[in-house]
Protein backbone atom coordinates (compact mmCIF):
# COMPACT_ATOMS: atom_id res chain seq x y z
CA UNK A 1 0.00 0.00 0.00
CA UNK A 2 2.83 2.50 0.86
CA UNK A 3 4.30 1.34 -2.57
CA UNK A 4 1.01 2.26 -4.07
CA UNK A 5 1.02 5.31 -2.61
CA UNK A 6 4.44 6.62 -3.35
CA UNK A 7 5.06 4.82 -7.05
CA UNK A 8 0.89 5.85 -8.24
CA UNK A 9 1.15 3.75 -11.17
CA UNK A 10 -1.79 1.75 -12.64
CA UNK A 11 0.17 -1.75 -12.24
CA UNK A 12 0.59 -1.52 -8.84
CA UNK A 13 -3.21 -0.20 -8.05
CA UNK A 14 -3.91 -3.86 -9.91
CA UNK A 15 -5.27 -6.52 -8.17
CA UNK A 16 -3.56 -9.39 -10.66
CA UNK A 17 -0.19 -7.59 -9.59
CA UNK A 18 -0.85 -8.45 -5.66
CA UNK A 19 -1.44 -11.74 -6.46
CA UNK A 20 1.50 -12.43 -8.18
CA UNK A 21 3.27 -10.71 -5.46
CA UNK A 22 2.29 -12.44 -2.87
CA UNK A 23 2.79 -15.51 -4.60
CA UNK A 24 6.51 -14.90 -4.61
CA UNK A 25 6.58 -14.12 -0.73
CA UNK A 26 4.81 -17.36 -0.58
CA UNK A 27 7.47 -19.58 -2.14
CA UNK A 28 10.12 -18.03 -0.54
CA UNK A 29 8.96 -18.57 2.80
CA UNK A 30 7.69 -22.27 1.80
CA UNK A 31 11.53 -22.98 0.21
CA UNK A 32 12.80 -21.66 3.65
CA UNK A 33 10.78 -24.21 5.59
CA UNK A 34 10.10 -26.68 3.05
CA UNK A 35 11.76 -30.14 5.11
CA UNK A 36 9.36 -29.04 8.26
CA UNK A 37 6.51 -28.61 6.05
CA UNK A 38 6.44 -31.77 4.39
CA UNK A 39 7.57 -33.67 7.58
CA UNK A 40 4.86 -32.11 9.13
CA UNK A 41 2.22 -32.60 6.52
CA UNK A 42 3.58 -36.41 6.49
CA UNK A 43 3.41 -37.03 10.07
CA UNK A 44 -0.06 -35.26 10.11
CA UNK A 45 -1.55 -37.60 7.70
CA UNK A 46 0.32 -40.61 9.47
CA UNK A 47 -1.27 -39.99 12.93
CA UNK A 48 -4.60 -39.79 11.43
CA UNK A 49 -4.73 -42.78 9.14
CA UNK A 50 -2.37 -44.84 10.99
CA UNK A 51 -2.93 -46.18 14.32
CA UNK A 52 0.35 -48.43 14.84
CA UNK A 53 2.78 -45.12 14.25
CA UNK A 54 0.93 -42.54 16.48
CA UNK A 55 3.16 -42.52 19.29
CA UNK A 56 6.01 -41.50 17.15
CA UNK A 57 4.29 -38.70 15.02
CA UNK A 58 2.29 -37.70 18.33
CA UNK A 59 4.35 -34.50 18.68
CA UNK A 60 4.01 -33.59 14.92
CA UNK A 61 0.29 -33.91 14.70
CA UNK A 62 -0.12 -31.80 18.04
CA UNK A 63 2.06 -29.19 16.19
CA UNK A 64 0.16 -28.96 13.41
CA UNK A 65 -2.87 -28.78 14.97
CA UNK A 66 -1.24 -26.19 17.37
CA UNK A 67 -0.46 -24.16 13.85
CA UNK A 68 -4.62 -24.76 13.14
CA UNK A 69 -5.90 -23.17 16.39
CA UNK A 70 -3.68 -20.27 15.99
CA UNK A 71 -5.19 -19.69 12.35
CA UNK A 72 -8.61 -20.00 13.26
CA UNK A 73 -9.29 -16.62 15.21
CA UNK A 74 -7.59 -14.78 12.02
CA UNK A 75 -9.45 -16.51 9.86
CA UNK A 76 -13.03 -16.07 10.84
CA UNK A 77 -12.11 -12.02 11.47
CA UNK A 78 -10.74 -12.19 8.01
CA UNK A 79 -13.50 -13.90 6.29
CA UNK A 80 -16.42 -11.66 8.38
CA UNK A 81 -14.39 -8.43 7.63
CA UNK A 82 -12.56 -8.59 4.99
CA UNK A 83 -14.18 -5.78 2.77
CA UNK A 84 -14.03 -3.18 6.07
CA UNK A 85 -10.61 -3.81 6.75
CA UNK A 86 -9.82 -3.11 3.13
CA UNK A 87 -11.74 0.09 3.32
CA UNK A 88 -10.32 1.61 6.31
CA UNK A 89 -7.09 1.46 4.92
CA UNK A 90 -5.68 4.97 4.48
CA UNK A 91 -1.73 6.37 4.56
CA UNK A 92 -2.13 7.83 7.57
CA UNK A 93 -3.21 5.19 9.40
CA UNK A 94 -0.52 2.85 7.95
CA UNK A 95 1.90 5.47 9.47
CA UNK A 96 0.28 5.27 13.18
CA UNK A 97 0.42 1.26 12.68
CA UNK A 98 4.34 1.28 11.86
CA UNK A 99 4.52 3.14 15.30
CA UNK A 100 2.65 0.56 17.11
CA UNK A 101 4.43 -2.25 15.24
CA UNK A 102 7.52 -0.82 16.36
CA UNK A 103 6.42 0.29 19.80
CA UNK A 104 5.69 -3.07 20.70
CA UNK A 105 9.12 -4.85 19.41
CA UNK A 106 11.05 -2.48 21.30
CA UNK A 107 8.88 -3.11 24.27
CA UNK A 108 9.44 -6.94 24.37
CA UNK A 109 13.07 -6.81 23.22
CA UNK A 110 14.53 -8.08 26.69
CA UNK A 111 12.24 -10.86 27.03
CA UNK A 112 13.61 -14.25 27.36
CA UNK A 113 11.09 -17.40 26.86
CA UNK A 114 12.58 -21.02 27.67
CA UNK A 115 9.64 -23.00 25.57
CA UNK A 116 10.66 -25.21 22.99
CA UNK A 117 8.08 -26.67 20.00
CA UNK A 118 6.97 -29.32 22.21
CA UNK A 119 6.09 -27.16 25.18
CA UNK A 120 3.60 -24.80 23.34
CA UNK A 121 0.32 -25.34 25.01
CA UNK A 122 -3.17 -25.28 22.97
CA UNK A 123 -3.71 -21.97 25.68
CA UNK A 124 -0.47 -20.14 24.15
CA UNK A 125 -1.92 -21.35 20.69
CA UNK A 126 -5.33 -19.25 21.81
CA UNK A 127 -3.75 -16.24 22.52
CA UNK A 128 -0.95 -15.98 19.78
CA UNK A 129 -4.43 -16.38 17.41
CA UNK A 130 -5.85 -13.53 19.12
CA UNK A 131 -3.24 -11.10 18.43
CA UNK A 132 -2.60 -12.25 15.27
CA UNK A 133 -6.13 -11.08 14.45
CA UNK A 134 -4.72 -7.68 15.65
CA UNK A 135 -2.45 -7.75 12.27
CA UNK A 136 -5.38 -7.66 10.54
CA UNK A 137 -5.12 -3.86 10.96
CA UNK A 138 -4.15 -2.35 8.09
CA UNK A 139 -0.47 -1.69 8.53
CA UNK A 140 0.29 -3.74 11.71
CA UNK A 141 3.36 -6.28 11.19
CA UNK A 142 1.62 -9.59 11.18
CA UNK A 143 5.25 -11.39 11.29
CA UNK A 144 5.75 -8.87 13.77
CA UNK A 145 2.68 -8.80 15.95
CA UNK A 146 2.81 -13.21 16.02
CA UNK A 147 6.63 -12.46 17.21
CA UNK A 148 5.01 -10.35 19.96
CA UNK A 149 2.76 -12.72 21.24
CA UNK A 150 4.72 -15.98 21.12
CA UNK A 151 7.73 -14.33 23.02
CA UNK A 152 5.04 -12.94 25.71
CA UNK A 153 3.91 -16.87 26.28
CA UNK A 154 7.46 -17.73 26.81
CA UNK A 155 8.23 -19.44 23.69
CA UNK A 156 12.43 -19.17 23.24
CA UNK A 157 13.47 -17.01 20.39
CA UNK A 158 13.90 -19.93 17.94
CA UNK A 159 10.83 -21.47 18.72
CA UNK A 160 8.55 -18.04 18.51
CA UNK A 161 10.56 -17.83 14.78
CA UNK A 162 9.46 -20.85 13.49
CA UNK A 163 5.66 -20.82 14.97
CA UNK A 164 5.32 -17.21 13.68
CA UNK A 165 6.21 -18.44 9.86
CA UNK A 166 4.30 -21.40 10.51
CA UNK A 167 1.35 -19.92 11.32
CA UNK A 168 1.88 -17.48 8.01
CA UNK A 169 1.48 -20.59 5.70
CA UNK A 170 -2.50 -20.78 6.39
CA UNK A 171 -3.29 -17.54 6.30
CA UNK A 172 -1.08 -17.03 3.08
CA UNK A 173 -2.96 -19.61 1.17
CA UNK A 174 -6.33 -18.52 2.04
CA UNK A 175 -5.41 -15.36 0.95
CA UNK A 176 -4.02 -16.80 -2.35
CA UNK A 177 -7.14 -18.69 -2.93
CA UNK A 178 -9.58 -15.64 -2.50
CA UNK A 179 -6.72 -13.91 -4.95
CA UNK A 180 -7.61 -16.94 -7.51
CA UNK A 181 -10.79 -16.35 -7.29
CA UNK A 182 -10.97 -12.66 -7.98
CA UNK A 183 -7.87 -13.41 -10.89
CA UNK A 184 -10.47 -15.77 -12.47
CA UNK A 185 -12.74 -12.88 -12.42
CA UNK A 186 -10.74 -10.44 -13.74
CA UNK A 187 -8.11 -11.98 -16.01
CA UNK A 188 -4.34 -10.60 -16.00
CA UNK A 189 -3.51 -8.11 -18.70
CA UNK A 190 -1.21 -10.52 -21.25
CA UNK A 191 0.99 -7.66 -22.12
CA UNK A 192 1.95 -6.91 -18.49
CA UNK A 193 3.01 -10.75 -17.85
CA UNK A 194 6.26 -10.24 -17.82
CA UNK A 195 6.36 -7.37 -15.24
CA UNK A 196 3.86 -9.73 -13.03
CA UNK A 197 6.94 -12.47 -13.01
CA UNK A 198 9.35 -9.85 -12.58
CA UNK A 199 7.48 -8.52 -9.37
CA UNK A 200 6.89 -12.14 -8.05
CA UNK A 201 10.49 -12.53 -8.76
CA UNK A 202 11.36 -9.69 -6.63
CA UNK A 203 8.92 -10.67 -3.91
CA UNK A 204 10.29 -13.68 -3.67
CA UNK A 205 13.73 -12.62 -3.27
CA UNK A 206 12.88 -9.65 -0.89
CA UNK A 207 10.86 -12.37 1.53
CA UNK A 208 13.79 -14.13 1.39
CA UNK A 209 16.61 -11.89 2.56
CA UNK A 210 13.72 -10.10 5.00
CA UNK A 211 13.52 -13.29 6.78
CA UNK A 212 16.90 -13.98 7.05
CA UNK A 213 17.62 -10.67 8.38
CA UNK A 214 14.99 -11.03 11.12
CA UNK A 215 15.85 -14.81 11.59
CA UNK A 216 19.32 -12.96 13.18
CA UNK A 217 17.90 -10.28 14.97
CA UNK A 218 15.37 -12.31 16.88
CA UNK A 219 18.16 -14.90 17.42
CA UNK A 220 20.37 -12.27 18.70
CA UNK A 221 18.05 -10.52 21.03
CA UNK A 222 18.47 -7.41 18.67
CA UNK A 223 14.29 -6.74 17.64
CA UNK A 224 14.76 -3.02 18.13
CA UNK A 225 16.63 -2.82 15.23
CA UNK A 226 13.26 -4.08 13.40
CA UNK A 227 11.61 -1.28 15.73
CA UNK A 228 13.83 0.99 14.22
CA UNK A 229 12.90 0.63 10.74
CA UNK A 230 9.29 0.50 11.13
CA UNK A 231 9.75 3.49 13.32
CA UNK A 232 11.63 4.89 10.30
CA UNK A 233 8.98 3.38 7.88
CA UNK A 234 6.34 5.78 10.30
CA UNK A 235 8.30 9.00 10.33
CA UNK A 236 8.90 8.91 6.53
CA UNK A 237 4.84 8.20 5.82
CA UNK A 238 3.80 11.43 8.15
CA UNK A 239 6.77 13.90 6.52
CA UNK A 240 6.03 12.60 2.68
CA UNK A 241 2.44 12.31 2.84
CA UNK A 242 1.52 15.75 5.41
Amino acid sequence: FLFKNVFNTDMLNDLNFEIFVNFGSFLAILLIFWKDIVKLITSFFTYTFNKKKRETTKKDFKYCMLILIGSIPVGIMGALFKDKIENALNIKLLGVAFLITALSLFLIKNVKGTKKDEDITYKDAITIGLLQMVALCPGISRSGTVLVGCLLCKLNRETALKYTFMLYFPVSVASMGLGILDFIESPANTSLLTPYLLGMFAAGVVTYFSYKWLSSLVKKGKLWKFSIYCLCLALFIFIYFR
